[in-house]
């Protein structure tokens, strides 16, 4: 058969998308609660409906035929944009719910994400969380996550990045180092400081709102961890170039206070990433709860 495909078949076509996301025909039946020998035949037809061959079928695993190749990546669409609709209408009725799996960079989401997850926690209590905060950059496309906060611009033109805001890093540093080695004033003076740097960074790019000037800058401590250096800093170790969300706890504690106040780093945006734009609600939520938090910093 070519042309329209017969209404009973929309069944069939959502039974072939989970048969080759559970990469085969038992773990698909046992997932739906449905023979194998069912399953089966269900696929069987459908191939026969549309006249060509989806699956080379073989004693321990399926493979897509490249028709099937073809088939699964415009169905899959489909049959995501159906469970979505299904979804939405369920929420008229029930809040969002099911675990929400979320990646994050460690020292921003200890220090600024997690009121914010708090808050969000406190709103939808059906919805559960799985949070990853690996220094690693996930795969969005082959790992189970609904939603990656990363910071900087994505090189990744295959996912869906929403920009949440843009966060400016200013100049800090402790009572005790400044009094040891003298507060500077203007950004020349930093070359002559003790200046903390994230994995190398030998050049602090500053603006005032009229001219930049890239600063070479260096000290005795170079780390990967954000959370290490403001420690370091305020034991009187060093000026750090770090975003006031991130130190927000050490300003109000007193141990680092800003200094250069007319001075700022190059804003760097964070971004919602996912891998497709059919979300479903709890990912929806999330994505649009942080944007209106992170709008009004």
């Amino acid at each position: 058969m070519h042309g329209a495909i017969a209404v009973h078949a929309l069944n069939d076509i959502a039974l072939f998308v989970e048969v080759v996301k559970a990469q085969g025909f038992r773990k698909a039946a046992d997932a739906m609660g449905m023979p194998n020998s069912t399953l089966s035949r269900r696929i069987g037809a459908l191939e026969k409906e549309i006249g060509l061959r989806l699956l080379h079928r073989t004693t321990r695993k399926i493979e897509l035929t490249e028709a099937g190749r073809i088939y699964f990546e415009r169905c899959r669409r489909i049959v995501d944009e159906a469970r979505l609709a299904h979804e939405q209408l369920g929420q008229m009725l029930e809040q969002p719910s099911g675990v929400l799996r979320a990646s994050a960079p460690v020292d921003f989401a200890t220090t600024y994400l997690a009121p914010l997850i708090a808050e969000f926690a406190g709103l939808y209590p059906g919805i559960d969380f799985d949070l990853d905060l690996a220094p690693r950059r996930v795969d969005l496309v082959s790992e189970p996550f609904d939603v990656a906060i990363r910071l900087g611009e994505s090189r990744d033109s295959q996912l869906i990045a929403r920009k949440l805001t843009s966060l400016a890093p200013r100049l800090y540093a402790s009572p005790g180092y400044l009094e040891r080695s003298g507060e500077p004033v203007r950004p020349a003076d930093l070359e002559r400081h003790a200046c903390l740097t994230v994995l190398k960074a030998d050049t602090w790019t500053l603006h005032d709102g009229r001219r930049s000037v890239a600063v070479p800058v260096g000290g005795r401590f170079t780390l990967n961890n954000v959370g290490m250096i403001r420690r370091l800093a305020t034991l009187d170790m060093g000026i750090l170039l770090l975003q006031e969300e991130v130190v927000a706890d050490e300003l109000s504690s007193g141990k680092l206070r800003r200094i250069m106040p007319a001075w700022q780093g190059t804003p760097m945006p964070v971004y919602a990433m996912t891998e497709t734009r059919l979300l479903p609600a709890k990912t929806q939520r999330f994505i649009e709860f942080l944007s209106a938090r992170l709008a009004r910093k």
